[in-house]
């Protein structure tokens, strides 16, 4: 039995310039951080000759181009497996559709376990960068690249996008008083929706590749802004960050139409008027994850609960994807 677990993340700041569209011509910048969320996978191997496949489905494919998953099987004609009498089985503790990253999660929790089953070592450079080919090469997925990045690797992290396709990856260099602070007063918050991210990438690559110089600019916008983030991180000014992620926000809801909704509006404007500094849907929007940073922790949680939202309490994880059985 080998069982992987692999960080969902938090987007910080330059989220979305990490789209092939925009960093190959402009370059791309964001800061990630994981958290302690987790994708699992699971692998054993069974008497049988097929495959039993468990996620929110369940298969029993006689050969891996029966398999439905495309990321499964992609995975495995990538690493080259092709035993039948195997069992793999997927949990998370957080719903697909969120916005916290785990369709990566769950590609790099994959990749790392039938590498292990191998007997393969691979270093998370590589692995986040087989699981970008998996889901936006063989998948055909029009994603970013943080997210594979951001939980092969674990901790907060900055990410630069390099024209020619190279991820250069260093540690947000914050004091221990910041990253507490962080934890403590960063809050999520469920609305309800969960939603597929391609159809609001899909338009947003689109119009990047069209050269669409509003789509550009506010993108342009957004990189800077993460900029900005990194240096109110590095000197310890958290609220100059919250005031960025409210200005980020409203910058991003210009991007698409899908990007928000009534509801996420009110319960948006509810949270800074109990507490808030700033906020932000994480994710490519239209639902998932409202996070807030706040001085007023108790205020803000209330004033959420009477919305029916629920909040989910995080720390940071600084292991990245990890075999925790083999």
């Amino acid at each position: 039995m080998i069982i992987t677990r692999s960080p969902l993340r938090i987007s910080l700041g330059g989220g979305s310039t990490d789209i092939k569209s925009y960093y190959q011509e402009h370059e791309g910048f964001c800061i990630s951080a994981a958290i302690d969320k987790y994708v699992y996978t699971a692998l054993n191997v069974t008497p049988h000759d097929y495959m039993i496949i468990k996620y929110s489905e369940m298969e029993h494919p006689k050969s891996i181009n029966d398999i439905k998953h495309p990321i499964i099987r992609e995975s495995l004609r990538l690493i080259e497996i092709n035993n039948l009498n195997l069992e793999l089985v997927s949990m998370a503790d957080i719903p697909a559709g969120t916005g916290l990253g785990s369709s990566s999660s769950f590609t790099c929790a994959l990749l790392k376990t039938l590498h292990t089953y191998k007997k393969e070592f691979i270093h998370p450079h590589e692995l986040a960068e087989e699981a970008c080919h998996v889901e936006i090469d063989l998948c055909g997925e029009p994603i970013g690249k943080q997210d594979q990045f951001i939980s092969a690797y674990g901790g907060i992290n900055i990410f630069k996008f390099c024209k020619d396709g190279r991820v250069d990856v260093k540690p947000l260099k914050i004091s221990d008083e910041t990253l507490y602070s962080l934890e403590d007063n960063l809050l999520l918050f469920f609305t309800g929706y969960s939603r597929n991210t391609s159809s609001i990438l899909k338009e947003q690559d689109i119009r990047s590749k069209e050269h669409d110089e509003s789509m550009i600019q506010n993108l342009h916008h957004v990189k800077q802004m993460g900029y900005d983030s990194k240096k109110a991180f590095e000197s310890g000014n958290i609220e100059d960050f919250a005031e960025i992620m409210n200005t980020h926000w409203q910058i991003k809801k210009q991007r698409s139409k899908s990007m928000s909704n009534t509801n996420i509006d009110k319960w948006y404007d509810i949270a800074l008027k109990n507490g808030a500094i700033g906020g932000k849907l994480i994710g490519s929007g239209g639902g998932g994850y409202l996070m807030f940073y706040t001085n007023e922790n108790q205020r803000l949680r209330h004033a959420m609960a009477k919305e029916g939202l629920n909040e989910i309490r995080f720390k940071f994880d600084f292991q990245g994807t990890k075999i925790m059985v083999e």
